[in-house]
């Protein structure tokens, strides 16, 4: 019974491995993590150039009031 079972299993493990359905999710999943990756870096730079936009901006109203 334990054979049998195992050999189920060899056989259920070995037909999920051979599947390629799953692939097609994965790569996509990685295209997405990739642009996630892309963005919060160029996020990033971007912050800063608009931390030193709304400082000036801030100072010069400071100023001319």
């Amino acid at each position: 019974m334990l054979s049998s079972m195992l050999l189920r299993l060899h056989f259920k493990i070995k037909d999920c491995l051979s599947r390629e359905d799953g692939q097609d999710l994965v790569e996509y999943a990685l295209v997405v993590a990739i642009i996630a990756f892309g963005a919060v870096t160029a996020m990033k730079g971007l912050s800063t150039e608009i931390k030193t936009a709304f400082s000036t901006i801030s100072s010069d109203l400071g100023t001319s009031l």
